[in-house]
Order: structure tokens, then sequence, then C-alpha cells
């Protein structure tokens, strides 16, 4: 079973995004920074008063088609206005989406916000965005093994990734959501942009609950990124030992983010 996750980035490189996702040969596809903007589609432009970005108006929808057979679920955090290619404003939702192998039995699903609420903002704000987590479980058909996978994208605060009293409270509440989808599963899965640095006190939490962090100090990161901390997406596994293969993939650059590959 091949888990990927990546931080889709709106779709700012769907020219290189799409291709990859069409031909991309995963069980389950789970992308954080996936837009939805009901009744358009092609592009948009996100601003925020801090970042002005190309957008996918619909990157769920775009997804959707380059892989029709999947089991599909967006769930949005936020929303809130863009500018299409005709000047006109639209209100674009924000989220997180998965995306699971027609041949993949999917047996529950569990989402839950780990930080504030959906809103519907008048003008994006650039801190204290609500973020939400989504726990996928599933059957691995070759090893008859229950797998959990839950993805999430963490807060992001401009001061930087260091640990704070919102992410401390947005950990426990990611635990929270572990525990309740993972009960009786054989193997756990936790991916994303967790938006922390490595040395996080969010990684000894979710170590009692027996996860392992597979990324460390690597660098998830591409060229498209051009700050200087280079950590923000990670992968974390229950049983070390599933493991068949894991990979930080550098190439092709998709994203200002590297796409995780995990084989179990």
């Amino acid at each position: 079973m091949r888990i990927v996750s990546l931080n889709a980035w709106g779709g700012a490189m769907f020219d290189r995004l799409g291709p990859w996702l069409g031909g991309l040969d995963a069980s389950v596809v789970c992308l954080q920074e996936v837009t939805r903007t009901p009744g358009v589609s092609g592009w948009t432009r996100f601003d925020d008063g801090e970042r002005r970005l190309p957008q996918r108006a619909n990157l769920f929808q775009d997804v959707r088609a380059l892989r029709p057979t999947d089991q599909a679920v967006m769930v949005a955090s936020d929303a809130g206005p863009v500018t299409d290619g005709s000047g006109r404003r639209r209100q674009q939702e924000f989220g997180i989406a998965t995306f699971v192998a027609e041949q993949v039995p999917v047996t529950g699903l569990m989402t839950s916000f780990v930080h504030g609420e959906f809103v519907d903002h008048d003008h994006w704000t650039i801190e204290d965005r609500p973020r939400c987590a989504m726990a996928t479980r599933v059957v691995d058909r070759s090893s008859g093994r229950s797998v959990v996978v839950v993805q999430l994208h963490g807060l992001r605060d401009p001061a930087g990734k260091h640990d704070t009293p919102a992410r401390a409270a947005q950990a426990e509440q990611l635990a929270g959501l572990i525990e309740r989808a993972a009960a009786g599963t054989d193997v756990t899965v936790v991916c994303g942009d967790l938006n922390v640095l490595p040395s996080s006190e969010t990684f000894t939490r979710l170590a009692k609950l027996g996860l392992t962090d597979l990324v460390g100090m690597s660098d998830t990161r591409t060229s498209a990124y051009p700050k200087p901390s280079r950590h923000a997406s990670y992968l974390l596994v229950s049983d070390p030992s599933a493991v068949k293969d894991f990979t930080i993939a550098t190439h092709p650059e998709v994203s200002d983010h590297r796409p995780l590959i995990l084989d179990l």
C-alpha cells in the first residue's frame, strides 16, 4: 500500500502537479491546501495582505478529473475571497482532501477541527486561521491489515514554526482524533504539513500514542520556497517494521513542498 502526502500549494504549479498526480500510483493520496470555488474553474488570485498567489479555482475537482475512479473527500477549514480571471470576486473554500484508490475499501471516516472553527472570511487573515484534520480508515487487501491515515495542515504563524500554546492545543486535539479513529486498527499513519520544527513538543505528544516520525531533520521544501527554514511536512507511523520504503521526493518539483511517499 502506497500513501502519499503533499501540500499542493493551491495548485500554483498545476502545470507540473497535474501530470504528476494523474500518473501517480498510490492507494491513498493526502493533499493539503486544496481549493474549491463552486461553479468556477481555471485560475484565481489569492491575496491575504502578505502574499499574492495564483491558485486553481477548484483544485479538488481538478484532481478528481485526473483521478476519476478514486474515492474523494474534501474538508474545508475556512473560506475567503479570491479574484477570478475576469476580475470578479469569488468565495473560495480552503482545506484538505483525501483520495483513495477504487480497489481499496474505505471503512471509516472521521474529521475534527484541531484549531478554531470554520470561518467565512470577508478578508483573509494572515494568522490564526482555522485548521482541520481528517482520518480515513481503509483495508490493505494485500496484507489484510486495517490502516488509518490521518492528515492535517497545521496552524500557520507568521512569527515562525516554534512551539506556542496554540500549537500545543492543536497537538492535543490531533491526538484525540487519532485515538478515536485508530482504535482497533493495525497501522496508523499521520501525515501532512504540520508547520512545526523537528524539535516540536508535538512529536513528544504523538510519541505517547506510539507514533514514530520518519522525516526528522530532512528538507521537505523545494526550490520554489525561498525562506531558509526547510522544515514543514512530516509523516509518522505506529509500526516502523511495517514500512517497506519511505521517500521524500525531490523530483519532479510540483509544489513548494516535497511529496512524502510511504510504502507499507
